[in-house]
């Protein structure tokens, strides 16, 4: 990808399956990657991205950043009746308050430096509604409406784009699912299989470089087409 070369790039949740292939994708490009992760495992900073406080104070270390992805996240599959507020303020708090403490501490550097990238990790979960994932759903959602807004409010210098991945085989999905259900999502998927995570980084990496200058305030689904059609191709 043209200008990625020598940039400075943060990616939170960088340890492991998407952020991990993420990481490894940017170094590729010949890419400085700084690693933010609760479990950074000697590989990064561990910064945990729902305190502000904490984020802000290692961007303050970092210096000028030119790209970040912001992919911390969890999940927990189970009934709505069921998600008490410790759990649904976890969720939101990783997933959607994470992702505005980052993207305010790297855009305030951003703007004053005259440019940069957000990417921001939604999901297809955040625009079709989906069983068993109340609070991540909600998180998503939020994360959406926020690239848009930031994208308003920063432009023309600081580009902001949200990456919406469908299904992803990663730790988190294969924790969350056994194989059986595994294979019963991917008969319903057109291309009949998950996302692999280097996939999803590679969607990134065009999004970060000088080939997607013209991008920004977009939510770019990587779903191998399963939110291609309506309730018909369900």
């Amino acid at each position: 990808m043209r200008g990625l070369e020598g940039k400075h790039v943060v990616v939170t949740g960088g340890a492991r399956g998407i952020g991990a292939a993420t990481v490894e994708r940017f170094r590729a490009e010949g890419a400085a990657v700084t690693v933010f992760d609760l479990d950074p495992g000697g590989a990064g900073l561990r910064v945990d991205v729902s305190d502000g406080d904490a984020v802000r104070a290692a961007f303050d270390d970092l210096g000028p950043v030119d790209v970040v992805v912001s992919n911390a996240g969890v999940s927990e599959r189970g009934l709505a009746l069921d998600i008490d507020e410790r759990r649904w303020r976890r969720v939101l708090d990783t997933n959607l308050l994470g992702v505005f403490n980052v993207a305010q501490a790297a855009g305030r550097g951003m703007l004053e430096a005259g440019g940069g990238v957000i990417l921001n990790t939604a999901s297809t979960n955040g625009y079709v509604g989906h069983p068993f994932y109340a609070d991540y759903n909600a998180s998503k959602a939020g994360v959406i409406e926020l690239t848009r807004t930031l994208a308003l409010e920063w432009a023309p210098a600081v580009r902001v784009n949200a990456v919406c991945p469908g299904y992803v085989m990663t730790p988190m999905q294969e924790a969350e699912y056994t194989p059986e259900m595994l294979a019963q999502v991917d008969a319903k998927i057109p291309l009949r299989r998950h996302a692999r995570p280097e996939e999803i980084a590679a969607v990134y990496a065009f999004l970060a470089s000088d080939d997607a200058a013209y991008i920004t305030g977009a939510a770019i689904t990587v779903d191998g087409g399963e939110t291609a059609g309506g309730l018909a191709s369900r």
